[in-house]
């Protein structure tokens, strides 16, 4: 009894780790993310944004690609607890579209748009779900938007790629 016990609850133990519940579509239903990734690309602006792309997979591997104005030029691999990577999920799952979404200049959604801005890419792939992809312009409707462009900017922040951004402040 005590064995069949045990080894129901190391069953249930090892499939929690693959599935999360994403409450943001459809109230609860579940979704298996073990083979999922999330590709993060930011966009250049008038100015000196970071530019960068990074990619996460749920155990926490990941890459960084630094392309203009961040610390570290050219591709860098990082490991972040799956603990960080479900986090980052979690920040940007209320804003994850089924299928495309592109708030662009001249489009839905995106008036007036203020120019110059910087902008964030983002691609869900893999994992048994359809893959979604959200296209945000930081000048679509400020005030509008104001939630959902906080929450864009601040994602990446709980994962362990600050020193390869840096603060952005001079060209590199």
């Amino acid at each position: 009894m005590r064995k069949r016990f045990a080894g129901l609850a190391l069953a249930a133990m090892s499939l929690s780790a693959c599935v999360v519940v994403d409450a943001s579509r459809d109230g609860a239903t579940s979704a298996a993310v073990a083979s999922e990734t999330i590709r993060y690309e930011t966009g250049a602006c008038f100015g000196t944004c970071p530019v960068y792309t990074v990619t996460i997979a749920p155990d926490g591997k990941g890459t960084f690609e630094g392309q203009r104005f961040t610390t570290v030029a050219g591709t860098r691999s990082f490991q972040a607890s799956p603990a960080a990577y479900h986090l980052f999920a979690a920040r940007l799952a209320p804003y994850r579209p089924r299928g495309e979404r592109s708030l662009r200049a001249g489009e839905p959604g995106c008036t007036p748009a203020a120019t110059d801005q910087s902008s964030v890419d983002v691609r869900w792939t893999g994992g048994g779900a359809a893959a979604s992809h959200l296209d945000a312009y930081y000048g679509c409707d400020m005030a509008q938007n104001a939630a959902m462009f906080r929450a864009l900017r601040e994602a990446p922040q709980v994962l362990p790629i600050g020193a390869f951004i840096g603060d952005g402040a001079r060209p590199r």
